[in-house]
C-alpha cells in the first residue's frame, strides 16, 4: 500500500510539474526574456487576471499550494509568487495558511505510511535534533521553523518530526508561527520587484537592490540565516555528542 501510495504522489508530482513548466513554455516568449517592457507587459497581464476574479484566484492558488506542498515541492518560489499575484500582506496571509496545511497534511501522510521508511533513514542521521526537540516538542520545533529548519531542505523539515512521533497540533502551530518571518521576508520581495516593475521604465540592478522594498527583506533574511548557522553550529553540531 504505502509503495502504490509513494508511486501515485511521485508521478502526481511529475505531472504538476511537467503541466506548470508546459505553461510558461506556452505563455512565455523567451525571445523577450531580456526585455523590460515584456516584464512590464506580463506584470500588467497577471494584474488584470487576477483582479478579474480575486478571490476564485486567492482559491486556485491556495488548492495549487497545499498540493504542491504535499508533493514534496519547495516553499519559496509560492511565496515569491504569492507576493507577486497578491501583495505583501494578502500574499503573506494565504501562502502562510496554505502552506501550514500542507506541511500538516504532508506530515500526516507520511506518519500513517512512511513512518518506519522514514526513521530507518533519518534517525541516525538527525539524532542530534531529535534530542533537542523531544525536550519541548512545540518550541524547539518552532525555533527550528523560525530560523529556516536550521539548513534542513523543506521537504526534510515537514517530514523529520515523524522520528519522534510530534502531536499534530504541536507540529501544525508550530510550523505556522514559525513560518512567519521568512514567510513575510520572501513575499515582501515577491511584492517588491512587482512593484519595481510597475514603476520602472527600465531595468538597473543597483537601483532594484537599493529599493527599500527590496534590501530590506533581505538584510532581514541574511540576519535569520547567521543566526541560523550559529545556533546549528552550538547545538547541532556532530562534534558535540
Amino acid at each position: 500500500m504505502s509503495n502504490k501510495l509513494k508511486l501515485f504522489l511521485g508521478i502526481s508530482y511529475l505531472i504538476i510539474l511537467i503541466g506548470f513548466l508546459l505553461f510558461l513554455f506556452l505563455k512565455l516568449d523567451f525571445g523577450r526574456l531580456n526585455d523590460f517592457t515584456y516584464y512590464k507587459e506580463l506584470q500588467l497581464m497577471i494584474e488584470e487576471s487576477v483582479g478579474n476574479n480575486f478571490q476564485l484566484n486567492l482559491l486556485y492558488f491556495f488548492i495549487f499550494s497545499v498540493i504542491w506542498i504535499i508533493l514534496l515541492g519547495f516553499g519559496s518560489p509560492l511565496l515569491l509568487l504569492s507576493g507577486i499575484l497578491f501583495g505583501k500582506w494578502i500574499g503573506f496571509s494565504i501562502s502562510l495558511i496554505s502552506i501550514s496545511l500542507g506541511t500538516l497534511i504532508l506530515y500526516s501522510i507520511t506518519d500513517f505510511f512512511f513512518r518506519d521508511l522514514v526513521k530507518n533513514n533519518l534517525e541516525k542521521r538527525f539524532y542530534q535534533y531529535i534530542s533537542i526537540i523531544k525536550k519541548n516538542e512545540f518550541f524547539y520545533f518552532f525555533i527550528f521553523r523560525f530560523f529556516g529548519g536550521l539548513g534542513v531542505p523543506f521537504a526534510l523539515q515537514n517530514t523529520l518530526p515523524v522520528i519522534f512521533n510530534m502531536k499534530k497540533i504541536n507540529y501544525f502551530f508550530a510550523s505556522f508561527l514559525g513560518f512567519i518571518p521568512h514567510f513575510f521576508i520572501w513575499n515582501s520581495l515577491g511584492a517588491g520587484l512587482n512593484n519595481y516593475i510597475l514603476a520602472s521604465e527600465s531595468f538597473n540592478f543597483y537601483n532594484l537592490l537599493f529599493t527599500p522594498e527590496i534590501y530590506i527583506p533581505i538584510i532581514f533574511f541574511i540576519i535569520l540565516v547567521l543566526i541560523s548557522f550559529i545556533l546549528k553550529k552550538k547545538f547541532f553540531n556532530n562534534d558535540n555528542k
